[in-house]
């Protein structure tokens, strides 16, 4: 009963947010109720929740001052640098945006960290989405993607786990399967190549100097052309402070999912774009403050090079302090959540000293702070529940039993398929340390080293990184203003051939046994 329940609710679950009946954060809470007392927790729900929601406690700490951190950073002007660089490379190409979107990402996830990678793919590259009218669901399935591939490196969480698991070394998990990651972000970039020719084919060739604009960016919503004058200081955005990038257009505007006109956007995730404006946010000669290459403006960014918050004589402060800050984040001398509340400290303290200016740039983040705050906290009523009644146990225990004795040769091949769903229905501890031990154990008979179990097990990340189950994939939605259930249709599959490509590629080089 507890394995029908289990997958039940997990299926339902899924249904509910792809198909937009609840936003996640509602079916996260729902759900897992019904099910829970379905499965007969009874009065003791809450205790289960309380406890899970204490254990996501410094994970939404953690999400919490590090969202607060870099958008200081980015309304202090730090990564202004970088949107002119990317755009003199990129151009208005939308192929060539998602494929720099791609390689930002892959970059910044060598540090181990979701959170810290989307967060400043986020910062970098959501304005030029927003720019060229690009979809947000393409820029967060092509990091959902990168991160989840570079997931396996042996200072990541699910290698450590593997290796502390069976009792090996994370680099001899690790150095074997570098032809696999090879492959997986070869086809990373190629899926990233393929989606921005589709965007490009969907919007067309943007010709962005003089006063033309081609195809869909002539077609830029007020909602974006309303975001630019709020970052100037003459919208909705807050006084004297501009929009900051990590608040939802949504939400700074005071429209919930709706267009800046009152009428309703397509849906989460989706432009509004129904009515056409007349330009991007440049005046119509086409000269601008900031202007970029080709007439982009940091404005029509929302980067303004003119909004109040800049501090240009601070810019290398700012970059030595959130130098210092990955350093200690990588270097895990303190609990991660303290190390941004430190840094969040300093960098307002420096760059704001007046209290007035800091409560603003405080304020200013707060709606994207309690989103993903709000999601956290809402998935520990589903880790609560699997865990408190027993259904990941009992889901793990029938997979491990209905696997024929014959196939026990192949069980190595096996597990590697499981960590897909199995990493995305639930978390990496209760994978790493509750089944695969059993797998392991049983492959043992059948003369399957645990180093060979364990590099299987941790081919499956790209799905796994996909799980609402994981704070990180959290913030990246919410940061992008995009529906779960919208980046898991895109995603999903995606991250599936990617994780099967891995697993294919290190059995044909043999680190994995088929046999």
């Amino acid at each position: 009963m507890l394995v029908v329940l289990g997958y039940l609710m997990v299926l339902t679950f899924m249904v509910l947010i792809m198909t937009k009946r609840l936003s996640p954060m509602l079916a996260l809470i729902m759900v897992p109720t019904i099910f829970g007392l379905f499965a007969g927790a009874g009065l003791g729900i809450g205790d289960m929740v309380i406890e899970a929601i204490g254990d996501l406690a410094p994970t939404a700490a953690l999400l919490m001052f590090a969202i607060m951190y870099f958008g200081l950073m980015i309304d202090v002007g730090l990564f202004d640098p970088l949107v002119r660089l990317i755009l003199r490379a990129t151009g208005n190409d939308p192929a060539k945006v998602v494929l720099g979107t791609a390689l930002l990402a892959g970059a910044v996830s060598l540090d181990g960290d979701g959170s810290t990678t989307f967060i400043v793919t986020t910062a970098a590259m959501l304005p030029i989405y927003l720019k060229l009218g690009m979809s947000p669901v393409v820029l967060t399935c092509v990091a959902g993607l990168a991160n989840g591939t570079l997931n396996i490196v042996p200072w990541g969480g699910p290698t450590v786990r593997a290796a502390a698991a069976l009792g090996v070394q994370p680099s001899e998990i690790f150095v074997p399967l570098v032809p696999s990651l090879i492959a997986g972000l070869v086809l990373v970039f190629v899926f990233s190549w393929l989606m921005g020719l589709r965007e490009r084919r969907r919007l067309g060739t943007l010709e962005l100097g003089g006063s033309t604009l081609a195809a869909a960016a002539s077609a830029m919503s007020p909602l974006s052309q309303e975001l630019a004058s709020a970052s100037r200081g003459g919208g909705p955005g807050r006084p004297g402070v501009g929009v900051s990038m990590f608040t939802s257009p949504t939400v700074a505007l005071g429209v919930r999912g709706g267009r800046a006109d009152g009428s309703r956007a397509d849906g989460p995730g989706e432009r509004a774009v129904d009515n056409p404006g007349s330009g991007a946010g440049s005046g119509s000669d086409g000269s601008a403050n900031g202007s970029l290459g080709g007439g982009v403006t940091m404005a029509d960014t929302m980067l303004d090079p003119d909004r109040p918050t800049l501090r240009p004589r601070m810019i290398w402060f700012n970059l030595v302090l959130t130098v210092a800050v990955m350093v200690l984040l990588v270097a895990d001398l303190f609990p991660l959540a303290y190390v941004f509340m430190v840094g969040t400290a300093v960098a307002l303290l420096v760059n704001f000293p007046r209290v007035k200016e800091q409560s603003a740039e405080i304020v200013a983040h707060a709606p994207s702070i309690v989103g993903v705050v709000s999601m956290v906290f809402a998935a520990g009523v589903l880790i609560g529940v699997l865990n408190g009644t027993g259904m990941v146990d009992a889901m793990a225990q029938w997979l491990v039993d209905v696997i024929p004795t014959s196939m026990g040769p192949y069980l190595a091949v096996i597990t590697g398929v499981l960590s897909l769903p199995l990493t995305f229905f639930m978390s990496n501890d209760a994978f790493y340390f509750g089944i695969l031990p059993v797998l392991a154990q049983s492959g043992a008979a059948f003369g399957i080293d645990p180093v060979e179990m364990a590099r299987a097990s941790v081919v499956g990340q790209p799905v796994h990184l996909q799980s609402p189950l994981v704070p990180a994939i959290l913030l990246l939605v919410s940061l992008a203003n995009v529906n779960l259930g919208d980046h898991h249709k895109k995603v999903l599959w995606r991250a599936a051939i990617v994780s099967l490509v891995m697993l294919a590629v290190a059995i044909v080089v043999g680190v994995i046994p088929w046999g």
